[in-house]
């Protein structure tokens, strides 16, 4: 359950108001932007991702793509997030389970589940491995949506915003990071 309260439309004022209406109208709107448009700048800062996704998508393909939200949404334990991404995978056939992986997937999960794990341990070997594949100006569009994705990872897992229903039926497919489990706070 949110730990906010999830202002219904016809509370919205002002910019916020104007951008649910156009969500509405393109079909668009979420929990997570019903929780972040109670502050204009937040929900402006956020739908940023968009904008990173797509130079995302433009330079790894949908498909790698979403392999690597997922690995940075499932090792940041972000039910929403990976439950969105789980749907996608299995929109691209794909059991989020247990699929195979090219080699540029596999070091696209290392990296999304290091980003979250501890960032400053990314080793020179997995950027080299990256390089295979990618130029300085992709690996900067890949770790840029790497840490929007986790900053939007936070942002729902400590407010703790509901699941959209059309993502409930998914809820069976998400497995809970347990890594966190053994540090000391």
């Amino acid at each position: 359950m949110a730990r906010v309260h999830l202002k219904q439309p016809d509370e919205l004022k002002g910019e916020a108001k104007k951008a649910y209406e156009e969500l509405e109208a393109a079909g668009k709107v979420t929990n997570m932007k019903l929780v972040m448009l109670q502050d204009y700048g937040t929900y402006k800062a956020f739908m940023g991702w968009y904008d990173s996704w797509a130079s995302l998508e433009k330079t790894v393909g949908l498909r790698a793509a979403t392999i690597y939200a997922h690995s940075v949404s499932t090792t940041n334990g972000c039910l929403l997030c990976s439950l969105f991404f789980i749907s996608d995978l299995k929109e691209l056939g794909l059991d989020p389970n247990s699929f195979e992986v090219s080699e540029n997937e596999e070091l696209l999960q290392k990296l999304g589940r290091q980003i979250v794990k501890n960032p400053t341990k990314v080793s020179d070997e997995l950027l080299d491995g990256l390089r295979k594949f990618y130029t300085d100006e992709e690996i900067i569009i890949i770790v840029g949506f790497g840490i929007q994705m986790q900053a939007t990872n936070n942002f729902n897992s400590v407010l703790g915003v509901d699941v959209d229903k059309r993502l409930l039926p998914l809820k069976e497919y998400f497995k809970p990071a347990t890594w966190r489990d053994a540090i000391k706070d």
